[in-house]
């Protein structure tokens, strides 16, 4: 595994909600490589995880894991100090909220509010408290609006707001993305992330989100990296995508200000911060550069 700097090193390390260790997974016992293959790490309460790589990397595998829909033989999972067995998954599950790529797949009542109040139905929540919170989670998704309305009658960016919303009624203590944007149009997309950044921030959510694009991972706190089913490296979002040997060695393409960046060195420009930047960051950098000429 490339080392790299951790966001959970230091003093400051915090209570870690999810805990894998020495997880290995096989679809078929007779598969040449498995899907996972010794996968150990760590998620904080209350922080964003990306966890990247390419098709077949293991990411998928590893979020159907962590939430109890592999019944995995090898490793160990904690969720909330609880361990991952055939008698607590249901214990465990309490504790998830798992949005998936295709938003239709998650639909199952009439309209909006059904849908979203079906969690809580589930759990038995009295009425009352589910109109309530029915209301208080639509209104922070923003599609108040579209309450009475039928799921096939939204776009997809509303429907993955209201797959979150019926997430949020249950009130999880993690919340897993798992692709949940790759579906939507850019501006679906940059919606879909700036509500679960938002989310992120004023309600202390813990996040895992699963993807490829490694445009979203820039969003979380920590970036971990499978490839070819093993963690090749983690840590801080500006150690993961500036590391040109790791994304090298796992074919991620990095951020475009971070291509850019190399190209430019690679002509001979090296004034350039280390640090991953923004678009805006790279503009302000190229007129500093060009003003000093």
């Amino acid at each position: 595994m490339v080392e790299l700097k951790s966001y959970y090193s230091g003093e400051q390390a915090m209570e870690n909600l999810v805990t894998v260790e020495h997880l290995t997974y096989k679809y078929q016992q007779n598969d040449e490589r498995p899907a996972l293959s010794d996968v150990s790490l760590n998620i904080e309460k209350g922080s964003w995880t990306a966890i990247v790589g390419r098709n077949g990397s293991g990411k998928s595998t590893l979020a159907r894991c962590i939430d109890g829909l592999l019944d995995f033989k090898q490793g160990v999972i904690k969720v909330g100090g609880i361990e991952l067995t055939n008698d607590s998954v249901w214990q465990v599950r309490d504790q998830i909220g798992m949005i998936f790529q295709n938003p239709d797949n998650q639909f199952v009542g009439a309209t909006v509010e059904d849908d979203v109040a079906f969690g809580m139905e589930n759990k038995n929540i009295d009425t009352e408290t589910m109109h309530k919170t029915v209301n208080q989670v639509l209104e922070q998704v923003r599609m108040t609006e579209f309450k009475t309305h039928q799921p096939d009658q939204l776009s997809g960016g509303q429907k993955q707001r209201v797959a979150i919303a019926g997430v949020l009624a249950v009130a999880p203590d993690l919340i897993i993305l798992d692709e949940s944007t790759s579906m939507l149009d850019p501006e679906g997309r940059v919606e879909i992330l700036s509500l679960i950044k938002e989310l992120h921030q004023q309600k202390g959510l813990t996040v895992i989100s699963i993807t490829h694009d490694v445009n979203e991972a820039t969003l979380a706190d920590h970036v971990i990296v499978l490839n070819n089913s093993v963690i090749a490296g983690e840590g801080t979002p500006e150690s993961v995508f500036t590391n040109h040997k790791l994304m090298n060695l796992t074919g991620l393409e990095p951020p475009f200000t971070e291509r850019l960046k190399w190209s430019l060195e690679a002509k001979g420009l090296n004034h350039f911060d280390h640090q991953l930047m923004s678009e805006k960051g790279m503009v302000d950098n190229l007129w500093q550069l060009r003003s000093k000429k």
